[in-house]
């Protein structure tokens, strides 16, 4: 995890809120940094991980976590994180026979209609376990890329159908966490994909939103990352607070920045 970007969330592994769903968006840039670092915040807060990779394979993950501070092998095979890898999966679906409805089954439907496997594969994942004493503080589903779901032939309505019936489960009947990755297709003309940017962003607690600087590439500064608090309980003036700064992505670590205060610069 990237302890600056816990210092402007002011946020620790040890005193995370429950009950909350964050959205991390990309507008013409890379915004996989915010889903490394959310990764490893909750497995490093012992929590239970359901991890929706639709994006990358479990590899990479694994080697951006060692990173960080984390091994996802480790964690998968103590069962603190249960992965599904979209891409095998993918592949699993059409040339291996399947005793129970695989997570991914609508891609052998003809008229892809909901998302109920993968929803059930995510309550099964994050059940509690009825033992003496807990195992892990929370559970927590992760998703990336959510986007992916809309390319496989999913309408934007049935993915968000998928989102409320997980935010129902996760959220407020397991007092857990949801955090979404979904890209923002920006000039293109992408209705589905907007509506589901936009049905997301209005559930959310927190949207953090990386964004391509205007002016282009930078060896310095390598885009920007808007952060937006939503308290739909509090007061119209206090509702909603936003921060913006600039960032810079390094081996192991990314530095945050107010807008033109670069080390490179000054």
């Amino acid at each position: 995890m990237f302890v600056e970007l816990n210092n402007l969330l002011n946020t620790t592994p040890d005193r995370a809120e429950q009950g909350k769903l964050t959205l991390l968006c990309d507008a013409k840039t890379d915004g996989s940094f915010l889903v490394h670092h959310f990764l490893s915040f909750y497995l490093k807060a012992n929590c239970k991980v359901c991890f929706v990779a639709l994006f990358q394979s479990f590899s990479h993950y694994n080697i951006v976590g060692q990173k960080l501070g984390v091994n996802l092998t480790v964690a998968r095979e103590r069962g603190q994180l249960v992965f599904l890898e979209g891409l095998k999966s993918a592949v699993d679906v059409f040339f291996q026979t399947q005793e129970e409805p695989h997570p991914l089954q609508f891609l052998r439907e003809a008229n892809a209609g909901n998302l109920k496997p993968l929803f059930e594969f995510v309550r099964e994942a994050l059940k509690p376990v009825d033992s003496g004493e807990a195992r892990w503080t929370y559970p927590v589903l992760l998703v990336d890329d959510l986007s992916v779901l809309l390319s496989l032939g999913m309408g934007a309505v049935a993915v968000l159908d998928f989102i409320h019936y997980c935010r129902a489960t996760v959220c407020w009947e397991l007092k857990g966490n949801m955090v979404i990755l979904v890209h923002d297709s920006g000039d293109v003309e992408d209705e589905e994909n907007d509506i589901l940017l936009n049905g997301v962003s209005h559930q959310s607690h927190l949207i953090l939103r990386a964004e391509g600087l205007a002016t282009g590439f930078c060896r310095d500064v390598h885009g920007q990352l808007r952060i937006l608090w939503r308290r739909p309980s509090q007061p119209t003036a206090q509702r909603d607070q936003s921060l913006t700064y600039q960032y810079k992505i390094q081996d192991k670590s990314v530095s945050f920045f107010a807008k033109g205060m670069s080390p490179a610069v000054l």
